[in-house]
């Protein structure tokens, strides 16, 4: 059986690392069995940042050629159902809709999100076409329970959604950290950028200044366009802080093992990879209590972005004073990830949630 697989925002062959692609190269190894094939059937990045109306115009048109071009193909290995990974208002599916409607296939969607609000503006008309495709979706799988509080307000009749709890591709834990040894760092990892991320690396230098603990260093895995400006925020901090630079996996899975925690405020993440990597490996995690992460962190006490740095720094002093206090609440961390975020899990909840899909057809 074949399914065919798109991901408008980042191709999962993207050259460009995130937590976006580290996802979508998840789902796909998720979804493959012995008896599918999945194929990524198009390369087409849709992606409008920065709500350009021009922009939108020329990713339209390319968007029907890109139809023109797939119909042909996929009706010659034809697939037996259609998945779009990360449709949102800046990020259209403007390929699925189309392309299922005319090949009578299933289409199914995975981190769907609604934002009417986006209906008027720079965005419109990308937004329009993200809940046209939503609209048209026979089943949504959605990762956080926020999504969900959208997604079920303006579900269509006889759409399904199936909540399917963001995984690592990996069936089993890796090797855990010995967080509670003494000597060890803080690590941070997120991608150096404007927005969002910036945003989170000024909360992280605010926490920094705040610390009781005079003996700390932190560790930062990243890279980007905004390098020289997060340089410039950490400075103060001296050879405190220090920088590691963008990781491969297996560089990363040692920066992992060797932390005392994992240190990310996660401002407006969508969830966040990192969070599932460091909890695996046994990692505490000091971050806020915010929509999207709270869904994926082990129990614990997580401060509310209202409560500022200064709760942040209370509770990274108060895991760096207690090794046996980081080394439990790793192990918690890693219960949690072993029972809900594996790709076990992941495998079953999708195939069955498809299966109707697949029975309806035949």
């Amino acid at each position: 059986m074949r399914v065919a697989f798109y991901a408008p925002m980042k191709p999962p062959d993207h050259p460009v690392p995130s937590g976006d692609r580290a996802f979508a190269r998840a789902l796909l190894t998720a979804m493959a069995t012995d008896d599918v094939r999945i194929d990524a059937v198009s390369q087409l990045q849709v992606h409008d940042n920065r709500g350009d109306p021009a922009r939108q115009a020329v990713l339209h048109a390319a968007a029907e050629a890109e139809i023109a071009r797939l119909i042909p193909l996929l009706t010659r290995d034809r697939p037996a159902l259609w998945v779009t990974y990360h449709n949102y208002y800046k990020a259209p599916d403007l390929l699925g809709p189309a392309i299922c409607a005319a090949l009578g296939l299933p289409y199914v969607q995975i981190e769907a999100s609604r934002a009417k609000k986006r209906l008027t503006g720079p965005w419109a008309g990308f937004a329009a076409a993200a809940e046209a495709a939503t609209d048209a979706a026979d089943l949504v799988f959605y990762l956080t329970a926020h999504d969900l509080i959208t997604l079920d307000r303006h579900r269509p009749p006889g759409q399904r959604l199936i909540h399917l709890p963001p995984f690592l591709p990996r069936a089993d834990l890796p090797e855990p950290a010995e967080c509670g040894a003494e000597g060890r760092g803080m690590l941070a990892a997120g991608m150096m950028r404007a927005g969002d991320k910036m945003a989170s690396y000024r909360v992280i230098a605010d926490t920094l200044a705040q610390l009781g603990a005079s003996s700390w260093q932190l560790n930062i895995a990243g890279d980007g366009p905004m390098w020289a400006e997060i340089e410039t925020l950490m400075a103060p901090f001296g050879p405190q802080v220090r920088f590691l630079g963008q990781l491969d996996a297996s560089d990363m899975a040692r920066a992992y093992r060797n932390a005392a925690l994992f240190f990310w405020p996660g401002v407006n993440e969508g969830f966040g990879m990192v969070y599932l990597e460091a909890q695996a490996a046994g990692l505490p995690v000091v971050a806020q209590d915010r929509p999207g992460v709270r869904d994926i962190l082990a129990p614990g006490l997580y401060p509310s972005p209202e409560a500022g740095p200064a709760a942040l720094a209370q509770r990274i002093d108060q895991l760096l004073a207690d090794p046996d206090l980081r080394q439990a609440q790793g192990a918690t961390a890693r219960g949690t990830m072993a029972r809900k975020h594996l790709i076990g899990t992941a495998r079953t909840t999708f195939w069955a949630g498809v299966a109707p899909l697949l029975e309806r057809r035949a």
